[in-house]
């Protein structure tokens, strides 16, 4: 099951980025791979088009692989492992492993 969900804040554990964080754009769990904002930049060529009459080389973010990302916490702000509580209305959330608060 993955961890990391859209709108997650993240920092990279290993590779070119490591030590940088931002936010998650997508998750594909099924890939177990996941997309970056700003982070994993890659060099895309755009055709001319009607649409973008310019063309040219423009940098996107490329996919990065789920075991180098970990959750960044709100509170304590130290990359953490995700636990999981039981929630007030008798459901599952998500915990930090190092405060204890939910993430």
């Amino acid at each position: 099951m993955a961890r990391i969900k859209k709108g997650d804040t993240v920092v990279v554990l290993s590779g070119k980025d490591r030590g940088k964080s931002g936010k998650v754009l997508a998750v594909w769990p099924q890939r177990d791979q996941a997309l970056v904002e700003r982070l994993n930049l890659r060099k895309h060529f755009e055709r001319r088009t009607q649409q973008n009459p310019a063309g040219g080389v423009i940098e996107r973010e490329g996919a990065i692989a789920l075991s180098k990302l970990t959750v960044l916490c709100a509170k304590c702000r130290k990359p953490t492992r995700v636990g999981w509580s039981s929630a007030e209305d008798g459901g599952k959330q998500r915990i930090c492993r190092k405060c204890k608060e939910r993430v």
